[in-house]
């Protein structure tokens, strides 16, 4: 499964929202926003709907989350989710959002021990 965005991304984002958090089963997922007319997808995906409006994608073969689109909130834009870009680092966040649902400690996370690899494994 591949996507490919063309134009440039409406915004990038942290999100910290309880159904972002246990969908990824991550403490906060990045989202990079394109118009959905920019957005080529190769490959079959599944869909649910997560709430009311919105739809969640994610990949058929290996259940990887993608995509989360929500024609109420966020007409003709999907949400990418950015750790699936080939280079993640290109487009840096530009907000936090949903921060009511933060988990305390995320605010802390610059201060523990960082290591270049998993402990021990150098």
């Amino acid at each position: 499964m591949r996507w490919r965005a063309t134009g440039e991304p409406k915004h990038h984002a942290i999100c910290h929202c309880d159904d972002c958090r246990r969908w990824s089963g991550a403490p906060l997922v990045g989202w990079i926003a394109f118009d959905e007319s920019e957005v080529e997808i190769a490959g079959e995906t599944r869909a649910y709907h997560s709430s009311e409006t919105a739809t969640r994608e994610f990949c058929a073969a290996c259940g990887t989350g993608l995509f989360y689109r929500n024609p109420t909130a966020l007409p003709g834009i999907v949400d990418i989710q950015s750790g699936t870009m080939d280079d993640p680092g290109a487009f840096p966040p530009g907000a936090h959002i949903m921060t009511k649902h933060r988990l305390g400690w995320t605010r802390e996370m610059d201060k523990l021990p960082e290591f270049e690899s998993y402990p021990g494994m150098d």
